[in-house]
């Protein structure tokens, strides 16, 4: 007999799904509505052929994202509901034992073959839909090797957390959680220094910027921002893509400038420069730490919800398991947690919305001009087909920049 609590869980399930769903018909209308021709705001700045092939991107990308989501929703409900977790939780430990590292080894496996299950997706994006539209760059063994080289990583870096994790709630009772969460949280601070130094260059090359007039631009004016950098490196990110990208890697004394190669191919030094300003402006208004206090907050919250539930008859038991047990709670929780984190993301992408607009601002009073970022956004809006026409209940929910008229219009007032 189904419990209560399954058909609660099922029926929050579907609600996400049916949301976004409809969320994704509702951008389609919108984008298919405003497909005839350019809208005026972008007349004589994005060509027709650019703009119908943005529209085409964004409708491609839409319509397989529905059917992704569509198998995600079947896959987590024969995972859920079908009885084959406490089946195979049962059988793993008769085979393995029932020491935590048994138990961590099983949620190793678990999380492997649901990341298989989504492979022919993942490659259909980058080798159909990616490659069609002229971005795709990488190759079969490349795409492969990253999957591995990601696998090996997570194995030698999450198990050993599993396992720690499993035995802290062991040793230390009722508060365990609260401990389990301060591993985590320094696990993490320390993956974000270590990260950039040995764990990135196994994906990417990473080379200083050539010594030049753009390099002594760009430490110029960090300078003149009080922004100390202890390099600017460019990653080869036309190896895989020629989407592009900047961002700041790493904490304090090993803190770097990270161009993308293709970033650099596009953009002229003064928009470089704006884009940079743009970066300074998130680590001058303390963007970082806030939102690394607020991942940190959201998974606290998390540790507590799971052990709550881990010693609750009433949750294991909706699903097979016998309470008492931490790794299936671990599990439930991890497959369950975005019917929740779904309804509550716009409010984190206002927030990030909301510091994408004042690093607008900050970088447009640094470099006292508002026109070189402008020009940038206009760019690597053009060449990564971005859609320029999104529904605003649409990007309102599910975008954490503004849109390309958001950003102009803010940068235009304040000038």
């Amino acid at each position: 007999m189904i419990s209560i609590v399954a058909i609660v869980c099922g029926v929050l399930i579907a609600a996400r799904w049916g949301a976004q769903i409809g969320l994704e018909w509702l951008n389609q209308r919108h984008v298919k509505a405003n497909a005839g021709r350019v809208p005026a705001a972008f007349v004589g700045t994005v060509t027709p052929e650019t703009y119908a092939k943005s529209t085409a991107y964004t409708l491609t990308k839409s319509g397989f994202e529905m059917i992704e989501l569509t198998w995600n929703v079947v896959v987590l409900g024969v995972v859920l509901f079908s009885g084959v977790l406490p089946w195979f939780y049962r059988v793993f430990l008769h085979s393995m034992g029932t020491s935590v590292w048994a138990e961590a080894a099983f949620l190793a496996v678990v999380g492997i073959a649901l990341a298989a299950v989504d492979l022919p997706f993942e490659w259909h994006a980058q080798f159909h839909i990616e490659e069609r539209f002229g971005f795709n760059t990488t190759t079969a063994a490349i795409w492969w090797m990253d999957r591995v080289k990601g696998l090996l990583l997570g194995l030698a870096l999450g198990y050993p957390l599993l396992v720690l994790i499993l035995k802290l709630a062991l040793w230390l009772g009722t508060w365990w959680w609260f401990w389990a969460w301060v591993c985590l949280a320094v696990f993490q601070l320390v993956m974000m220094v270590v990260a950039p130094i040995l764990i990135m260059p196994l994906f990417n090359k990473f080379t200083a910027l050539p010594t030049g007039g753009l390099r002594e631009a760009l430490l110029a004016l960090g300078e003149r921002a009080g922004f100390r950098a202890r390099d600017i490196q460019v990653m080869d990110g036309s190896k895989r893509s020629r989407h592009s990208n900047a961002f700041f890697t790493g904490l304090g004394r090993f803190r770097k400038i990270v161009l993308f190669d293709t970033l650099v191919e596009q953009l002229d030094q003064p928009e470089l420069e704006s884009v940079l300003a743009h970066e300074i402006g998130h680590y001058k208004k303390g963007h970082i730490p806030k939102t690394i206090a607020l991942s940190l907050g959201g998974s606290l919250l998390g540790f507590y919800m799971i052990a709550l539930l881990a010693k609750s008859g009433w949750f294991l038991r909706a699903f097979g398991f016998a309470p008492g047990n931490l790794a299936p709670a671990l599990l439930l929780i991890s497959l369950l947690a975005g019917v929740v984190t779904f309804w509550v993301s716009p409010l984190f992408h206002g927030l990030s919305r909301r510091h994408e607009y004042e690093a607008d601002a900050f970088a447009a009073e640094l470099i006292h001009r508002y026109e070189p970022l402008i020009a940038a956004l206009r760019k690597l809006n053009e060449k990564n087909l971005s859609n320029l026409t999104p529904h605003p209940f649409y990007s309102g929910f599910y975008y954490s920049h503004p849109t390309l008229l958001e950003r102009e219009a803010a940068l235009t007032r304040r000038a």
